[in-house]
Order: C-alpha cells, then structure tokens, then sequence
C-alpha cells in the first residue's frame, strides 16, 4: 500500500458508530461535514489528497472536539484513478460495512483546459468520475452496512450545463464554467444509478448553498460561511431525514434539477460513458 494513498491504519469503528467516508474533507464544506458528523458519533474516514493534507485537516477537527479514536486520514489524489481505486480498496478491506459515503471532493476547472494523466478533464475527473468510481467500488460494503447512504455534493450550476457527448472533456471548444457546470450536472445525474433498486443503498444530490469556500470564485459572489453549507449535507445524512432515492435537494427539501437528470436514456448513456472513461485507468 502506497504512503501516498493510506495515510493512517484502519481503525474498528467504536462501540459500533456508524462508518462514514468524507471525501474533500480537508477544507471547507467537506472538514465540517467531517466535524458535524463526528459529533454525531460517527467514525470518519477524512479524504484529503495528501497525507499531509489529511493529518492537518484530523489535527484540526480533534482541536474542534472531535474524537480522535474516531477519525481516520487516508489521502488519495482524485487526479490519478488508481490511486480512487486504492483508497476504495483500503476502505472496503478495513470498513466490510460502510454507513454513508459523502461525495464532496471538488476543484475548479482551470483558465485552460487541463487533462489528467487518465486523459480526462480534471474537473469532469476530480467532481464527477472519482465519485462514480468510489460509489460502484464501494458497493458491496455500502450495501451490507443496510441503510446507507450517498450524499453527492453538487451546485445549482448543474442547470445551466448540457453533457457533450462527442467531446467531454470540451478539448474543441473550452469554457472554465461550462466544464465544471457539466462535472455538475453528470453527479447529479448519475445519482441515482449509485443506489441501484435492490441494493439497500440510497444516493441522493444537493445543492449546499453559495457557500465561501475555494470553489467561489467562479460563482464570483459572497458566499455564506462553510459550516452552513455542512449542515445542509448533514441533515441529508442522517438516518432521520427521509430521502427519495436519487432526487435533488436544496435546503432541505426536493428541488427542481436539469431535465436531462430525468432522462432515462441520458443517464444511462452517461454510466456507459463514465464506465468507459474510469475502466481504461484502473
């Protein structure tokens, strides 16, 4: 196992707290979803892409009350979909059952249009195909934990964005906003196909809000503080809060989402294509 990718051993989750694995969770909306759920009882697994990254990110929640026999750090690179593989792996090794997985991880699109190693878009890679990799790698512990959940952190951009199908990673014709936006959209669309009927698993989309956090310069507006945020993620995580799988919310409640969310035949044109996309790196 790669220092890069597990950065701190596995851990029995204790007197049987439920298992959660927050992705991004190194800095705002993500480090204090991992807060909120802690004080929740959870055991959380804090993705950060570094181990650096992660073991600041565990300091810091310890210092904030949290309890540090329930924290794990474990650092994999969304840019590199091995190294997804890998933490899915070390997850499902040590977490055989697995409450709820927070999809959070999520980057800006740059200036130019930037390919991965995968030789994917990095923010269609990062926002979209790490979440569809983790979600359908980590099924089996997902659905023996009964119950759970998947809570898919998107943004109301997704309504402004169309898929491109003959180029997704928008190398012809590139917009920073278009190729976030369409990161966007295919989370919420492919929600849904996460929580497969049988499973026992629910997936759910949200939009947390305008929140100040590295993602708002491309809103280029004030955003709320990112704890506001958190809470909008963590009420949707809570086994008391009920859910219709594979739907969008906002605040709370059921919201509208892109017509091509509701297209059968778009969604599954989409799994194919991130099928494709994900099956040539790993």
């Amino acid at each position: 196992m790669s220092d890069a990718v597990l950065s701190a051993r596995p851990q029995p989750s204790a007197g049987g707290a439920p298992v959660a694995l927050v992705t991004g969770a190194s800095s705002g909306i993500g480090w204090e979803t991992a807060r909120l759920l802690a004080g929740h009882g959870a055991t959380v697994l804090v993705h950060a892409r570094t181990t650096a990254e992660a073991e600041d990110a565990v300091e810091r929640l310890v210092a904030a009350g949290a309890r540090r026999d329930r924290l794990i750090e474990l650092a994999a690179d969304f840019t590199r979909l091995s190294e997804v593989a890998v933490l899915a792996g070390t997850v499902a090794e040590h977490y055989p059952a697995l409450d709820l997985l927070v999809n959070n991880a999520a980057v800006m699109a740059p200036e130019r249009c930037t390919l991965t190693g995968d030789g994917n878009e990095v923010s269609l890679q990062v926002n979209f195909l790490a979440a569809h990799l983790l979600a359908k790698l980590l099924r089996a512990p997902l659905s023996a934990a009964g119950g759970a959940r998947i809570v898919n952190v998107s943004s109301s951009l997704h309504r402004t964005a169309s898929m491109n199908w003959t180029d997704p990673h928008r190398v012809k014709k590139y917009s920073r906003v278009a190729a976030y936006a369409q990161s966007q959209l295919a989370l919420t669309m492919a929600t849904a196909d996460m929580a497969p009927e049988g499973s026992g698993i629910t997936a759910v989309s949200l939009n947390p809000g305008l929140c100040d956090t590295a993602l708002l310069p491309l809103y280029g507006r004030v955003g709320a503080p990112a704890a506001e945020g958190a809470a909008a993620v963590v009420r949707l995580c809570l086994p008391e809060t009920p859910l219709t799988n594979g739907e969008y919310y906002e605040g709370g409640e059921l919201a509208p989402t892109a017509a091509a969310v509701q297209e059968a035949r778009s969604q599954k044109r989409l799994v194919k294509l991130a099928d494709q996309l994900v099956g040539r790196a790993v």
